[in-house]
């Protein structure tokens, strides 16, 4: 019999806030995460605002130790070590002892680009002949299994530790990976989530495709306009987001406290056929992708209450509700509630997913809908497909039983995910 599976813990560390607390908050009240960046402009990029976490040295010290902070230079690393460890907490875990690691938990911990600082570092050292000058860990900060490594190390986890890359798809991809190790019973606990780095060697590539707004360097906040009239790119970002999922026997058993429970997902590709490409979603592909979370969960399309989108604010937007409004037949006033957290975060990348699917989770938990802020101008082909009063502008309290989150990824890459609100008993 397959196990249910339940999230127990959150972490989070997000442009508009780090930690559970102060995150919420600001979803709430639609605060937004993005700034001007003087380095970005410095540097002659078109879009010189993102949305980066603030960390103090004295928060980062509670994380790693003096002597892993020398010479270290991962943001990635370090928003997935505090995100990760911040949900291990929350879900009042314990830390393996020195000893023995714990057998029944493990990790998917997603990246894009682990360590591009370091790795500029180091290039630079070797080609100024410095190799003995890299030091220790400059392998581990550049591995793509870097964060799920550090990750495993520090809660001395001893079952299945790695890290996937899939693109804006990582972070919801690696949930449903950590779901599908738990309901098969390979595991008790899994923490699930991904990161990005963040810096102009990440977001140039992007600011070179043309597909960031240039438009809102002087007015941040006013820039990521998901599902607007005037929406004119994408912002960049970078963070992490971290949940703790877990058999619903052993949640009950050791009286944790329960978020929410997984029903079910699926993951899928477009093959860059039809009108798919390696930036462009198959819209068939995203339908046929949320349509198969929808029956693997076992519930129907009337049944989701509400839906966190991928939503970027570029032109795909409009394509985005129609493939939801085509692959759950529902228009108009039939269509569910609809949000995008990039409104407040930009686009955090390979941190997307799962920074939005804490957002989707806390919107279960506490029955509320957090804005897509920036949108009063609906972009009229989306107000012709649903009613524009799915779209709430200022947060809304609103019970939720069932809600849907999508990602998709360059490559041609889509990941649905169902979470339904625990009820006791």
């Amino acid at each position: 019999m397959a196990n249910r599976v339940v999230i127990t813990g959150l972490g989070v560390v997000a442009p508009n806030g780090v930690g559970i607390t102060a995150f919420t908050e600001a979803i709430k009240k639609g605060t937004s995460g993005i700034q001007h960046h003087p380095e970005l402009e410095r540097l002659q990029f078109s879009c010189q605002i993102a949305g980066q976490p603030t960390l103090s040295d004295e928060l980062i010290s509670k994380y790693l130790t003096d002597l892993e902070r020398k010479n270290f230079n991962s943001t990635g690393i370090l928003y997935g070590v505090i995100a990760g460890m911040d949900a291990w907490q929350d879900a009042g875990l314990i830390i393996a002892n020195k000893e023995t690691p714990d057998w029944d938990s493990g990790t998917f911990f997603g990246t894009g680009t682990s360590g591009i600082d370091k790795f500029r570092e180091a290039i630079y050292q070797v080609d100024n002949f410095q190799v003995r000058k890299l030091g220790s860990t400059a392998v581990a900060q550049t591995m793509a299994s870097g964060v799920s490594a550090y990750l495993g190390g520090k809660l001395g986890l001893g079952n299945q530790v790695s890290s996937n890359s899939s693109a804006c798809t990582t972070g919801t991809e690696s949930i449903l990976m950590a779901y599908e190790r738990i309901k098969s019973g390979q595991a008790t606990k899994m923490l699930a989530g991904s990161t990005s780095d963040s810096g102009p060697y990440i977001w140039g590539g992007f600011d070179a495709m043309k597909v960031c707004t240039f438009k809102h360097n002087r007015d941040p906040e006013k820039g990521s306009r998901p599902m607007s009239a005037t929406a004119s790119g994408f912002v960049p970002g970078s963070g992490a987001g971290a949940l703790i999922l877990e058999s619903l026997e052993s949640a009950v058993s050791r009286g944790a406290k329960i978020y929410a429970e997984i029903l079910g997902g699926n993951i899928n590709s477009g093959g860059q056929r039809g009108s798919g490409s390696m930036t462009a979603p198959n819209p068939v592909a995203v339908q046929r992708c949320i349509q198969a979370a929808i029956h693997q969960s076992g519930i129907s399309a009337l049944a989701i209450d509400a839906v966190n989108g991928h939503l970027t604010a570029t032109g795909k937007d409009v394509t985005e509700i129609q493939n939801w409004a085509i692959a759950l037949n529902r228009f108009g006033d039939r269509f569910p509630y609809i949000n995008s957290l990039k409104s407040m975060t930009g686009h955090c990348l390979s941190a997307a997913g799962s920074i939005e699917c804490v957002a989707s989770v806390l919107q279960l938990q506490q029955s509320f809908i957090f804005p897509s802020i920036n949108c009063e101008d609906l972009h009229p082909d989306i107000a012709t497909c649903i009613n524009k009063d799915k779209i709430p502008n200022q947060m809304a309290f609103q019970n939720i039983n069932i809600l849907a989150k999508a990602s998709f990824g360059f490559g041609d890459v889509n990941a649905c995910i169902i979470f339904k609100k625990y009820k006791n008993g």
